[in-house]
């Protein structure tokens, strides 16, 4: 069934620009160890394993940190929150940027995880506290364009810098540019505090566990949890599996992120529309089944000519973006509007919790001989991938018709109270 297309305001397109350019960032900060990890485990002499934990030191970082902030999240002003956090992740990656050894490259990944991992959530609570639910496809499909955009100009560029600079190049251009985008958000954005008016918990604590308990918040958790551990197992071998069993060159590399990035940017606002037009849950689980497709035969792959891994990325992305948007999309409508800053902090921990299971599971997994060896069992990931995902559908199922629910209730109470409203009159 079709819903009514509401449109933007200018200030609200001007939140949703704000947010889109914040969490390319965040995102390319994540984002860029995963291309970078043939050229770090090259140079620092790594095994995947311990790769997989440089990479899941941030995710893990992230999720404790949110949970830590949870209880807070909804006593303050979220635009104050945003800055106190991106302030800290700005620092963060610059500490990447100046680590010469493994060992303060995760310690640097951690710092970075305890304040970039929770600017996710407090993008989340401003979305839904700004935008309705028949906006938000939109939205998310306007803000996630952070991942395509990473990939389109910040991991092409980051990748040129490392060959001639070192991999320590990347870092400091992303804690440059988020310097930049921060003081723009400090004179644009307006303070959001509607949720403090109707904030009826007074103990930190005690919000934390009164948005913990409740029973729809906890099947929401877990479906981004488990939509997190599908999407993080293939990321932090990308790089390394397309050099060494694709045998794509270093050159070829910054071209191929290039190019998927590109069909992110295209794809990501048509699923938006399309999500507030239709049904979200369809979307996602058509587009999950179409993703445990690419993701077998991806991993499956051994030499390929370059031009096939490129339509087979560009053919896996539209999948992974296409469950993404509608599953934030939903997941964004479960709580209420004082429980929000809580439930999106949580969600968001969790999901880089996940993630970083994700990574230190994979990086288990995989096993790479010697340095200029194939990657070894990264199919049986591929694997693990569609088990999981075939879950995550039961799971979002379940999420969807709480959503719908939810919608009749207010739909059935604005009809009762306009027919109050009239007998009175």
């Amino acid at each position: 069934m079709k819903q009514e297309v509401i449109p933007f305001t200018g200030y609200q397109k001007l939140v949703i620009f704000l947010l889109a350019i914040t969490q390319f960032t965040v995102i390319l900060d994540f984002m860029v160890m995963s291309p970078l990890g043939d050229i770090l485990m090259k140079s620092m002499s790594l095994k995947p394993s311990a790769f997989g934990i440089a990479v899941s030191a941030y995710a893990f970082s992230a999720g404790i940190s949110g949970l830590l902030t949870a209880g807070f999240a909804d006593r303050f002003d979220r635009k104050k929150l945003l800055m106190f956090f991106y302030f800290g992740f700005i620092v963060g990656t610059f500490f990447c940027g100046l680590a010469h050894t493994y060992v303060e490259l995760v310690a640097a990944r951690i710092i970075t995880g305890l304040f970039g991992g929770v600017i996710g959530s407090i993008s989340m609570a401003i979305i839904t506290d700004l935008f309705s639910l028949q906006q938000r496809g939109r939205v998310m499909g306007f803000v996630q364009m952070g991942f395509g955009a990473s990939q389109v100009l910040g991991v092409p560029i980051g990748l040129y810098l490392a060959n001639f600079w070192g991999w320590e190049a990347p870092f400091l251009m992303v804690a440059s540019l988020a310097i930049i985008i921060a003081i723009i958000i400090l004179i644009k954005l307006k303070p959001i505090t509607a949720h403090l008016a109707i904030q009826k918990d007074k103990s930190a604590l005690l919000h934390l566990w009164h948005t913990v308990k409740k029973r729809k918040h906890r099947i929401g958790f877990t479906s981004t949890a488990l939509l997190s551990i599908g999407g993080f197992m293939m990321m932090p071998f990308g790089s390394a599996f397309a050099i060494n069993n694709l045998k794509i060159t270093n050159e070829q590399l910054p071209m191929l992120f290039m190019i998927s990035g590109l069909s992110s940017l295209v794809i990501m606002p048509i699923i938006g529309r399309m999500s507030d037009k239709i049904s979200k849950f369809k979307i996602f689980a058509g587009a999950t089944i179409w993703m445990m497709g690419m993701c077998v035969l991806y991993t499956n792959l051994s030499a390929t000519p370059f031009w096939i891994v490129v339509i087979l990325n560009i053919l896996m992305m539209m999948g992974v973006m296409s469950r993404m948007i509608p599953s934030s999309a939903l997941t964004s409508a479960i709580p209420e509007m004082e429980d929000r800053g809580a439930f999106m902090s949580i969600n968001a921990s969790l999901q880089q919790i996940a993630g970083g299971v994700a990574a230190a599971v994979a990086g288990m997994i995989v096993v790479q001989k010697t340095k200029f060896s194939p990657l070894e069992n990264y199919n049986i990931v591929g694997y693990v991938i569609v088990v999981i995902s075939i879950i995550s559908i039961f799971l979002m199922y379940r999420v969807s018709k709480m959503v719908t629910e939810k919608s009749s209730e207010i739909d059935l109470a604005k009809v009762e109270e306009e027919i109050v409203l009239s007998e009175g009159i």
